[in-house]
C-alpha cells in the first residue's frame, strides 16, 4: 500500500512538474493578438484544445494527415483554427489555401518556425520589442541567394564534383556490404556533399561527427521543447550546442586561411568576409554558426528522407525501377570511361525525376509550411487577427483526387507534360519563398539515383519501417535494404 502511494504521488509531481516546465518554456512568448478569446472577431471554426499545449501533443504524435481530414471534416474543408503550445494557428487547406499564402507572402505573411525550431536554430527567431528572442539579420535564404551560389549557372561546375562524391561515397560504404541502412548512409552523403559545397569541409572525421549530431537534431524537431534529461529535445539541444562549437572552430580556422592569403569560394567564406547589408557589420562567429546549421538542415533533412523513400518505392516497383535504370543506362553508354556526369546529363533524367517528385508527393519530405499574419486579414469569410499562425499542409492538395486522380497509387507519369496545376505538388514551395536549393536538390537526388540503380538492386528488409509523425516523416529506425550487384 505504502509502495502504490508512493507511486502515486510521484506520478502526481511528475505530472505538475510537466505543467510547469511546459508553462516555464512558453511564459515570455511575444503578444499573438487576440488568441483564445477571439468572441470579439469571426474567427475560423475549430478547438484550442487544451491549456498552454493546445493540440500539440496531436499535431506532433498523430499520422499528420489523420491530424488534418480529422478537422477539415469536423469543422471546414477549407479553414479551421487550432493551437499549437500555446500559438493560435489557422489552418488554410487545399490548393487555394496554398495559392493565397504564397501570392501574399511578404505583405501578409512573415515566415515562422516551430518553437522546437526556434530553439534549436535561434537564428530564425523574430525579435518583437517584448521577447528577448535573437534579432536576425541576413536570413539563411538571403545568404545563399545574394551572390547566386544556387543558380543553375553556378552549380553546373559542380556536377562533376558531386558525382565523383557519390561513386567515392557508394565504393567505400556500399559496395562489399550485404546489407544497409539507406537513410543513414543517405544523410552521410548529403552531409558529405553539403559541408564541402556549404563550408569547404573535406575531413571525413569532422563530417562524420557533424552527420551523427545532425541524425540527433533531426529527431527532436517534432517533439514538445521540455529540456530536461532523458527527453529528444534535451538531447537535441546538446547535440545544436556541439554542431555550432565545432562550425566556429571552422571559421575560425576559415578566418586565419584567408588572412593568409588563400582564396575560398564557399558559402561559409562569403558569410565570414562580407558585412551585413543592414547593419554594415561583420556577423559575429556565433551568428554565422547559428546559419550555417540552418542551412546544413534544410540540405541534410529532407533530401535523406527523399532518398530513403525513393529506395522504397524503386524497391517495391520493379517496372519503375527497370525504367529509371534504364534512362540512367543510356544516360551512361554516352560518356567515355571514367567521364563524370555534367549538367546536361541531369537534364536528361526526366524519368528519374517524375519518380522523384511522386515519392515526394506520395511521403512528403516536410508536412507544411507555418507563417505568421503581419495584420488582421480575411479569409473564406473569417478574421485571422494579427500575430496568429497561419499553417497550410499538403495533404490537402497531395492526396486530393480533384488534384491527383486515384491519389493512392504510385504513378510517376503524371508529371509528364508539365504535371499537375500550380500550388498542388510543392516539395520546394511556391512564390517568392521558393527554396533556392531547389536545383540543388534536384541534383544530389539524381546523382545519386544514376550511380545507385547502376550498381545494385535491392530487397527491403523491413518494409513496414517505423517514421516519425509531425512535419517531417524520419525513418528513425533507419530503412534497411539487401544489396544485389549488378554488372554495368
Amino acid at each position: 500500500m505504502e509502495n502504490h502511494l508512493s507511486l502515486s504521488l510521484w506520478l502526481i509531481l511528475f505530472s505538475f512538474t510537466v505543467i510547469f516546465l511546459i508553462s516555464y518554456a512558453f511564459k515570455s512568448k511575444p503578444n499573438s493578438g487576440n488568441k483564445t478569446g477571439a468572441a470579439a472577431v469571426n474567427v475560423p471554426p475549430g478547438s484550442f484544445g487544451w491549456p498552454i499545449v493546445g493540440e500539440a501533443f496531436s499535431f506532433m504524435y498523430e499520422k499528420h494527415e489523420n491530424f488534418i481530414r480529422k478537422r477539415m471534416k469536423k469543422y471546414s474543408s477549407k479553414i479551421f483554427k487550432t493551437n499549437i503550445l500555446g500559438e493560435p494557428v489557422v489552418v488554410l487547406c487545399g490548393t487555394a489555401g496554398h495559392k493565397f499564402i504564397a501570392t501574399n507572402e511578404l505583405q501578409l505573411f512573415l515566415a515562422w518556425r516551430t518553437q522546437p525550431m526556434q530553439k534549436l536554430f535561434r537564428s530564425s527567431t523574430q525579435n518583437h520589442s517584448n521577447n528577448s528572442r535573437l534579432i536576425p539579420r541576413q536570413t539563411e535564404t538571403q545568404i545563399v541567394r545574394a551572390p547566386g551560389f544556387l543558380k543553375a549557372d553556378a552549380l553546373a561546375p559542380y556536377v562533376g564534383i558531386m558525382d565523383s562524391q557519390v561513386q567515392q561515397h557508394i565504393q567505400k560504404h556500399w559496395v562489399g556490404k550485404e546489407t544497409i541502412d539507406v537513410h543513414r548512409k543517405a544523410q552521410l552523403l548529403l552531409l558529405t556533399q553539403s559541408a564541402r559545397f556549404f563550408m569547404g569541409l573535406e575531413d571525413d572525421a569532422r563530417v562524420q561527427k557533424l552527420c551523427d549530431l545532425m541524425n540527433v537534431i533531426m529527431l527532436s524537431l517534432d517533439v514538445i521543447p521540455l529540456n530536461f534529461p532523458g527527453t529528444a529535445f534535451y538531447r537535441g539541444m546538446k547535440a545544436a550546442a556541439v554542431a555550432k562549437k565545432e562550425i566556429q572552430m571552422l571559421i575560425k580556422e576559415k578566418k586565419a586561411a584567408m588572412a593568409s592569403g588563400m582564396e575560398m569560394k564557399d558559402i561559409l567564406s562569403f558569410m565570414t568576409s562580407r558585412p551585413d547589408p543592414a547593419s554594415g557589420k561583420l556577423m559575429a562567429v556565433s551568428e554565422i554558426a547559428e546559419k550555417v546549421l540552418g542551412l546544413l538542415s534544410g540540405a541534410f533533412n529532407p533530401a535523406s528522407i527523399t532518398i530513403s523513400f525513393i529506395m522504397k518505392y524503386l524497391a517495391e516497383k520493379p517496372e519503375v525501377f527497370d525504367k529509371v535504370r534504364n534512362e540512367q543506362m543510356e544516360i551512361a553508354s554516352c560518356k567515355r570511361a571514367g567521364e563524370a556526369l555534367n549538367w546536361e546529363d541531369i537534364q536528361k533524367m526526366k524519368y528519374s525525376w517524375n519518380v522523384a517528385l511522386e515519392v515526394m508527393r506520395l511521403q512528403p519530405p516536410n508536412q507544411g509550411i507555418f507563417r505568421e499574419a503581419l495584420m488582421d486579414f480575411t479569409y473564406q469569410g473569417y478574421t485571422i487577427p494579427k500575430g496568429w499562425k497561419v499553417y497550410w499542409t499538403v495533404s490537402t492538395t497531395n492526396m486530393d483526387p480533384e488534384c491527383f486522380p486515384a491519389p493512392e497509387e504510385f504513378d510517376p507519369s503524371r508529371f509528364d507534360n508539365g504535371g499537375p496545376p500550380p500550388f498542388t505538388n510543392i516539395p520546394f514551395g511556391s512564390g517568392p519563398r521558393t527554396c533556392p536549393g531547389r536545383d540543388y536538390a534536384r541534383l544530389e537526388i539524381l546523382t545519386f539515383m544514376h550511380h545507385i540503380v547502376k550498381r545494385f538492386k535491392w530487397e527491403l528488409l523491413n518494409p513496414d519501417f517505423k517514421v516519425l509523425k509531425g512535419l517531417n516523416p524520419i525513418p528513425y529506425e533507419g530503412l534497411h535494404v539487401r544489396l544485389r550487384n549488378l554488372s554495368i
